[in-house]
């Protein structure tokens, strides 16, 4: 082989060699761009907001402070052991179990009852009671366990005060 013919060989190959590394050192500068917390933040927020509205009752149910669990009633009767927590009461025109809100019935929204549960709201500090039928999903305030309608929460007496502890118990 002449010298010439090494020479453009070793050209060659040396071209060759640095495209290879510029591409080599742009796909791994692009993978590291790919796992920058920036890029993953920002794929997080466009994952959840397109996820939000499928995901809200389970992120819901999370902040639930006390499940509510089975018991047995003495009667035999299937019922619901007691839940604590804070109660407020809201106003909408129109319900997750599709009904129209009518703030003059005693309703309420709670975040894993099924819809027609009967809760007896009893406010801890008076000894006041209401009973209640789920019809909406809520309440959407961390701590808070159950919303009112406007009429219950005036049984309760709580209109002024805007919330109040209270207990629930499921007398279905």
């Amino acid at each position: 082989m002449s010298r010439i013919a090494r020479a453009e060989t070793s050209r060659i190959s040396l071209a060759t060699s640095c495209r290879l590394l510029l591409t080599i050192a742009g796909a791994a500068s692009l993978a590291a761009c790919a796992q920058s917390p920036v890029g993953r933040q920002k794929a997080d927020i466009a994952a959840t907001g397109r996820q939000a509205a499928v995901e809200r009752p389970h992120r819901v149910a999370a902040l639930h402070p006390r499940p509510i669990s089975r018991s047995r009633a003495s009667g035999g009767d299937a019922k619901q052991a007691a839940s604590r927590g804070v109660a407020s009461f809201y106003s909408d025109t129109e319900t997750a179990s599709g009904e129209k809100f009518d703030k003059n019935e005693l309703t309420a929204a709670h975040p894993t009852l099924p819809f027609g549960t009967k809760l007896r709201v009893t406010d801890t500090s008076s000894g006041r009671f209401v009973t209640v039928r789920v019809n909406d999903r809520g309440p959407y305030v961390r701590g808070r366990v159950v919303d009112i309608s406007p009429s219950a929460a005036e049984a309760l007496g709580m209109v002024d005060k805007g919330i109040t502890n209270v207990r629930l118990d499921v007398v279905q």
